[in-house]
């Protein structure tokens, strides 16, 4: 058994004693999916609802119903509803990729902020009180410390973290005006993948994936986005935290929010707490896969802060979560493990 399929840490292994319904939106993608597995793995029932714009339907973990639509789509959002009768929503169903909200802005706000009110809007009618919601680190922006603590100034620099910001302010006010009992987890770099369940996204945009493109050979080489940023090396410095580990946030959260007395609305950042720059990610995927993997520098691209490091002391404290991957060569060799078995991802 590899190191990254152990089982979860006792507490979130017992899970919940009753069995819940549970909605995953976006649960055919890369995060959604591991997240629903680990639900179906704790005996909790699944629906995955996904338009499959970005997911992968082999990606739908076994034993989960498949409800392929738009959030935007009242006519199926309602009727999923009124048909599964959901203890719970978790919400993965966003657009992340910041470069490319700075060019498509109106795409970003459109699915990350107005599909998120029509998700509350279904939920509030059928009378479903408990979200956890797929935040990000993004809010922060340029941050004034390192590391980020949750109560810092939210000042995003690119339209991705804008419309995640505008959403989470949604559920702040559902909570004080309906009782919404809802968590935000903003994670910082979601990496790895489990053995059967990992990243592949179309295009791809995320550094640890097209690295190990590059050492499959099927790209010729990799683009360094700027290289003056004020870091060690000069290339951005980024919090990578393992795609199980942020699996067992969520469940450990949703159960949180399910036991509370009161509603409750909970805001955690999730990552390991140490910075790794571009160069350096590359240096350990070099060592992982014996591969040169050839880097060439270009310049910065548009919203990219250079520093993006978590505290997680709050979750930590108060969830009693650990993460149980917190070493890059361990996230990257899961990745690259899964890669091997997946040279092109999941099947189209």
């Amino acid at each position: 058994m590899p190191p990254w399929d152990k089982p979860a840490p006792a507490s979130v292994q017992k899970g919940e004693t009753a069995k819940l319904k549970v909605l995953v939106t976006g649960g055919a993608g890369y995060i959604g999916s591991v997240v629903a597995a680990s639900l179906i793995d704790n005996g909790h029932s699944v629906v995955v609802f996904d338009n499959l714009s970005k997911g992968n339907i082999h990606a739908v973990p076994k034993g989960a119903t498949l409800v392929v639509g738009e959030l935007s789509d009242s006519a199926i959002l309602q009727a999923t509803f009124r048909e599964h009768r959901f203890d719970g929503v978790m919400h993965f169903a966003g657009f992340i990729e910041a470069g490319e909200s700075m060019e498509l802005p109106e795409k970003y706000f459109r699915n990350n902020t107005c599909n998120t009110l029509a998700l509350l809007e279904a939920m509030q009618e059928q009378d479903v009180k408990r979200l956890v919601f797929s935040s990000t680190a993004a809010l922060y922006g340029n941050p004034q410390r390192i590391p980020i603590e949750e109560e810092d100034l939210l000042n995003p620099t690119n339209a991705y973290g804008e419309s995640k910001l505008l959403a989470e302010r949604i559920l702040d006010w559902s909570h004080r005006i309906h009782g919404l009992r809802s968590a935000s987890l903003r994670y910082f770099n979601a990496a790895g993948a489990s053995a059967h369940l990992g990243e592949d996204h179309n295009p791809e945009t995320h550094l640890i994936p097209i690295v190990l493109q590059v050492a499959l050979g099927q790209r010729k080489s990799l683009s360094i986005y700027g290289t003056d940023y004020p870091t060690k090396d000069g290339t951005c410095v980024r919090d990578y935290i393992h795609v199980s580990d942020l699996a067992s946030a969520h469940m450990l959260a949703f159960e949180r929010l399910g036991k509370a007395a009161q509603p409750e609305r909970l805001i955690y950042n999730l990552g390991n707490g140490r910075g790794f720059s571009v160069r350096e990610v590359i240096e350990v995927a070099r060592r992982v896969t014996g591969h040169p993997i050839p880097a060439v520098e270009t310049p910065r691209r548009a919203g990219d802060p250079a520093v993006l490091v978590a505290s997680s002391e709050k979750i930590r404290r108060e969830l009693n979560w650990q993460p149980q991957h917190a070493q890059l060569e361990e996230i990257i060799r899961s990745a690259w493990e899964w890669r091997q078995q997946n040279p092109h991802g999941y099947p189209e």
